[in-house]
């Protein structure tokens, strides 16, 4: 990724699992604030920390309270869940885990521990979960859990992004994976490189914005062997089982990262057309690769391209 010009910190680490890049148009002093905030996050939303929010809730089936963050994470969950007709559905963590994905894959060891035994199912859906924001207060169902996953990612280089503004930056870029966040007021725009699905060394398109999101999903980005088949980690809500769609990526523009994630996540279930015909009708612009190589985009994606 590139960025524009001056930039008085740069900071790299890794955090949520992924490698993060933290470039920042203000005071030497702010370096370190966002691998901190990072780290509180996923201290909170990780669903391999045993003492995390999402752990105690997807294991207890009660009340529990929680932190503010993971209010916030719950209320956009809820919200991208209504956006997308639940074709974005965080409550797919038990196909996720009976689907092999019950341990961590990154640097840090952990498990996933659910109430009731995991399945490949149908995902219930949001409806069930009752947040209580004035009391900070969250209940799953015994038939119902959560995985943070992407828009977690993405909410997190919302809130750390922000907070850099707010602590005196110009501007900032946070970058979790594949997941950038751009805020506050740069003197130029700043550049964020797509990679090919099939080769992280080539690049197939360079975008450029002033501020707002760019969020990338690939059905590449983690897979494994589970009962003799390769599956991957982005689940089809309706089914429970791997997407089997012709993308292999979607990258989505929009004001936020959270949501960018949500509709990434939503676009990848369906096919090229569909995909392209759902993110314009939601407003946003897209790249999608499919099996073949073949690049799709919404028919503004121009004005964002180098």
């Amino acid at each position: 990724m590139e960025a524009a010009s001056p930039l008085n910190v740069t900071d790299r680490f890794r955090a949520m699992g992924s490698d993060v890049v933290v470039v920042i148009d203000g005071p030497e002093r702010l370096s370190g604030q966002a691998q901190t905030r990072l780290d509180q996050l996923e201290q909170a939303w990780s669903r391999f920390i045993d003492d995390s929010d999402i752990s105690i809730l997807n294991r207890t089936g009660t009340w529990q309270r929680v932190s503010s963050d993971t209010i916030t994470l719950f209320e956009r969950a809820v919200t991208a869940w209504e956006v997308t007709s639940g074709a974005f559905d965080p409550t797919v963590l038990p196909s996720l885990v009976a689907s092999g994905y019950s341990e961590s894959r990154s640097e840090q060891s952990g498990r996933t521990v659910l109430a009731s035994p995991p399945s490949c199912r149908p995902a219930p859906g949001m409806a069930q979960i009752e947040i209580d924001s004035a009391h900070n207060r969250i209940h799953l169902p015994e038939v119902v859990s959560f995985d943070p996953g992407g828009i977690g990612k993405g909410l997190a280089a919302d809130i750390v992004a922000e907070s850099l503004v707010e602590s005196g930056a110009c501007a900032a870029m946070v970058a979790v994976g594949g997941d950038v966040r751009i805020a506050g007021e740069a003197p130029g725009n700043w550049a964020v490189e797509v990679e090919s699905p099939f080769n992280p060394n080539e690049t197939i398109a360079t975008l450029r914005l002033l501020t707002g999101a760019v969020c990338t999903s690939s059905v590449r980005a983690k897979t494994w062997v589970h009962d003799g088949e390769t599956v991957h980690h982005i689940i089809d809500p309706s089914t429970g089982f791997s997407t089997s769609s012709s993308i292999v990526s979607t990258t989505v523009i929009a004001a936020d990262g959270w949501l960018a994630e949500a509709l990434c996540k939503a676009a990848i279930v369906t096919e090229p057309l569909d995909a392209i015909a759902f993110c314009q009708s939601r407003g946003v612009e897209a790249i999608i690769v499919d099996i073949e190589g073949v690049v799709w985009t919404t028919d503004k994606i121009a004005k964002f391209a180098a």
